[in-house]
């Protein structure tokens, strides 16, 4: 049956759901089936599984990940299509994963892929479908159209161990309306008794890695594999005052904060604090100074508000895995804006998102450009 086959005079609204083939989206949809929601599971194809091993990542995006969705969907009874998004995959997800590497940066695909992937290029093709929403199986919350002036809101998930409002900040109000997300409001231990419930094969599936496209191995063999050239190898790590210590294998081996396989031995612990690409080299020094208390981000979007106009006190996290510390945010020339945080960050990564909450509402966020001085 063809995309355009679906019946579009319905008694119930029409969801589109993004399955993964994990625990979590197929909980979604079987829920919302149970709810009377007339719902159509949709999967991306996000590899060429002909070229082999080399095109089969370990867990989210396999094959067996699309098999896993197609039982699902027969499982509840409802349509199931998977949609071929290879070259969009490459294009926005890996090759910015791989560019970024490359220009000292530590990239987070996983907002990327939520924010191009599903939230631009899959709601396309439920809107195709004349779909009233999408729905994903992330642990996030909405309201609609109860925020300030009447705005849509994007909250926390209920799990804060599984929260993943993080990974949505680019989220637009016109998405926000259209999107659904049906486990925010439960635990992930609730998820899977829903799922045994329905009697689903994934009631047990385990979680996705961090990096669902980096087959074994490490992120660095895959950026070789897919961009590393001469330019991008040996070069020096010096200190602040530019002393060199040693000398690294290529700057995207390195991370901010990183202190294992620098390969300079004795003395005091050394960790990277920066990485300056244009003389090539890694700059180390001590854990007191990876600490620093503010930071530039750019390319922000606003949730909560429109733009901001003044200064804002809110929390800020600046990597999925921390608790957002006490900031107050200021507004810059060129939608830019300045964090400075109530007490001193460690690591502050270029590449990465700084998202901004106030209690569980999420105000909106933007990239990392660098930590600052005051």
């Amino acid at each position: 049956m063809q995309l355009d086959t679906v019946q579009h005079r319905r008694p119930a609204p029409l969801v589109v759901v993004a399955m993964s083939g994990g625990v979590d989206s197929s909980v979604a949809a079987a829920l919302l089936k149970e709810e009377g929601y007339d719902v159509v599971g949709i999967t991306m194809q996000l590899w060429d599984y002909s070229e082999g091993e080399r095109g089969r990542p370990d867990s989210c995006c396999s094959i067996e990940d699309i098999y896993d969705a197609r039982r699902v969907a027969d499982a509840i009874d409802i349509p199931f299509y998977v949609v071929n998004l290879e070259e969009a995959f490459t294009r926005e997800v890996v090759d910015y994963f791989v560019r970024d590497y490359l220009n000292g940066q530590t990239p987070n695909p996983c907002v990327k892929c939520n924010q191009v992937m599903k939230f631009e290029l899959l709601m396309r093709k439920a809107l195709e479908l004349e779909a009233d929403f999408l729905v994903t199986g992330h642990y996030a919350r909405t309201e609609k159209g109860e925020g300030r002036e009447g705005r849509d809101s994007l909250l926390r998930g209920i799990d804060r161990s599984k929260d993943q409002s993080y990974f949505l900040f680019t989220t637009t109000q016109d998405q926000l309306s259209r999107l659904l997300f049906p486990l925010g409001g439960m635990t992930k231990r609730e998820v899977r008794e829903h799922a045994v419930r329905f009697g689903l094969k994934v009631a047990e599936k385990g979680e996705s890695q961090e990096i669902c496209f980096v087959q074994s191995g490490t992120y660095q063999r895959f950026i070789e594999e897919r961009g590393a050239h001469p330019a991008n190898s040996r070069g020096e790590i010096v200190d602040r005052s530019g002393k060199i210590l040693g000398f690294h294998r290529g700057i995207f081996n390195y991370t901010v904060g990183q202190r294992r396989g620098l390969g300079i031995g004795g003395g005091a612990p050394l960790y990277v604090l920066d990485i300056d690409t244009a003389r090539n080299s890694i700059v180390v020094g001590s854990e007191e100074e990876l600490l620093s208390d503010t930071l530039i981000a750019g390319d922000c979007n606003w949730i909560a508000i429109e733009e901001l106009k003044r200064p804002m006190t809110v929390e800020t996290k600046i990597r999925y895995s921390q608790e957002g510390s006490p900031s107050t945010i200021y507004p810059m020339e060129g939608g830019r804006v300045r964090v400075e945080f109530h007490n001193p960050q460690r690591a502050i990564t270029p590449g990465q998102a700084a998202v901004f909450y106030q209690g569980e509402l999420v105000v909106g966020g933007g990239w990392i450009e660098r930590p600052d001085s005051p």
